[in-house]
């Protein structure tokens, strides 16, 4: 899909416009130019030669552009900016994060998008443009400006259903940990290192945004960049502390589980220990080294030792157990 939307410098507004007027419509005075290029499979070839041709962009640039796999960063080429964004999206179901690349273009009197997913918060700032807002006759730093901070305002929702997710682990984990929590709390983790190192790059490009010289940022809307910059910083600092609560959710889920083994062991041994003295008189009596065995029917002399040995047995436990809820084994 490539899109395409101009305002003249009367304010009048044109969309869908043919590839071959782009150089046209990017050279008249007062016109913002805007392209947007989600290309299909097998359009990559055409995409590309757009970028070099049409506008002349680096081979570099563009190169980097149709790889897709880049952090955030940005690049200055003099004439023009290249940036590399990442706009993030949320699977309810399957509860994963998944990062879409948005390289974005910035010159004089033009920008250009390109991305190869559809990317709600850039789709909710090009229809205001084409509805005929004034985003465009502020100037492409000024629309810049608006995509981002709509891609920014995109990681607040998740952010606070990950810090809810939390909450209900570290519940679970003292009511009814299982093996399946350990898994949950090892993907969180792994979705919030995700998420901090795109908001760690993002952060340092609106740095460079809000602070450096560039030609075609203009230095009265350096602080639009600031403002996006602040809440940058804000959810990395909250996502930091999140990654904090995992990393203590999982030393808890282990202490938890550590607790629960001991109190097992301790019941076994304590079992153990009860039925020590019993197999030891069972052993010991049971044993025929004085040629008869103790039974009661024996004829022998060992016969009268059975009402002592059913004693114990039966005494020795009870004491023992006494005397471990003494010492508060039990």
């Amino acid at each position: 899909m490539i899109r395409s939307i101009v305002q003249h410098s009367d304010g009048a507004v044109r969309d869908d416009i043919a590839p071959a007027e782009w150089s046209a419509a990017r050279a008249a005075p007062g016109n913002t130019l805007w392209i947007d290029l989600m290309p299909a499979n097998g359009e990559e070839a055409e995409v590309e030669r757009h970028l070099l041709e049409q506008f002349g962009f680096h081979p570099l640039a563009v190169e980097d552009a149709l790889r897709q796999t880049h952090v955030p960063k940005l690049d200055d080429w003099r004439e023009y900016i290249y940036l590399v964004l990442n706009a993030v999206t949320f699977d309810r179901v399957a509860r994963k994060i998944k990062l879409h690349e948005l390289d974005v273009f910035v010159g004089p009197n033009y920008l250009v998008t390109h991305h190869n997913h559809p990317i709600a918060s850039l789709d909710a700032v090009w229809q205001s443009v084409d509805r005929g807002g004034p985003r465009l006759a502020h100037g492409t730093d000024y629309v810049l400006y608006q995509v981002i901070d709509a891609l920014v305002a995109e990681y607040m929702p998740i952010v606070d259903e990950l810090d809810d997710w939390i909450d209900e682990v570290e519940g679970e984990i003292f009511k009814s940990p299982t093996p399946k929590t350990l898994a949950r709390i090892i993907r969180q983790k792994r979705r919030l290192v995700s998420l901090r190192r795109s908001l760690s790059a993002l952060r340092e490009v609106l740095n460079k945004l809000a602070r450096d010289d560039y030609a075609v940022i203009d230095a009265n809307d350096r602080v639009y960049f600031r403002d996006v910059y602040d809440h940058t910083v804000r959810l990395y600092d909250i996502v930091e502390s999140m990654r904090d609560l995992v990393t203590g959710s999982l030393d808890t889920y282990l202490s938890v589980n550590a607790n629960r083994t001991n109190e097992i062991m301790k019941t076994l041994t304590i079992v153990n220990a009860i039925f020590l003295p019993i197999s030891f008189l069972a052993g010991f009596f049971g044993m025929n080294f004085f040629a008869d065995s103790f039974a009661v029917q024996s004829t022998s002399n060992w016969g009268w030792l059975l009402a002592p040995v059913v004693a114990s047995i039966l005494g020795l436990p009870a004491a023992m157990y006494y005397w471990m809820r003494r010492k508060r084994w039990m």
